[in-house]
């Protein structure tokens, strides 16, 4: 099968763009020079304590670190963390606000609805309250014409 395949390439070969016709001889399977990490970046990064590469938290990451609980005091924050973990952290105060949010916002509406009921006991309505502005800027625009 994949002898057709070859000849049906080389017969068409005139027709393929350059940059394809470039590779004719190469396994491009096994040509992975863009994909090997090389050593000296490897061995120049920071690594905590389990061997997985570490990054040193900020103050606000050490914060982040604390409120979402994954560390009680701040003096049990190792120097170096996994990203893993920082991002851990941020997502669970995402969630923690996001919540927080939305319990703001119910109360929030909870409020509107009482004051508007206590608005309706005193018969003020936004109707009768633009009525009285309209009357009294009315008032004022006849007082001020000589």
């Amino acid at each position: 099968m994949w002898g057709r395949a070859d000849m049906a390439v080389k017969l068409l070969g005139r027709n393929f763009p350059s940059v394809l016709r470039m590779t004719e001889g190469v396994d491009l399977k096994i040509s992975r020079r863009l994909c090997i990490k090389r050593q000296q970046d490897l061995q120049s990064k920071s690594r905590s304590a389990s061997g997985v590469p570490g990054h040193k938290p900020t103050d606000w990451e050490k914060k982040f670190l604390l409120w979402a609980g994954h560390f009680k005091k701040a003096e049990d924050i190792p120097e170096t963390v996994s990203l893993e973990t920082v991002r851990a952290a941020k997502t669970t105060l995402r969630v923690k606000f996001s919540y927080f949010m939305i319990a703001l916002t119910i109360v929030g509406c909870i409020i509107m609805v009482v004051r508007g009921k206590q608005a309706m006991k005193r018969h003020e309505s936004l109707l009768s309250i633009n009525l009285e502005k309209k009357a009294q800027w009315r008032a004022e625009g006849t007082s001020a014409k000589p």
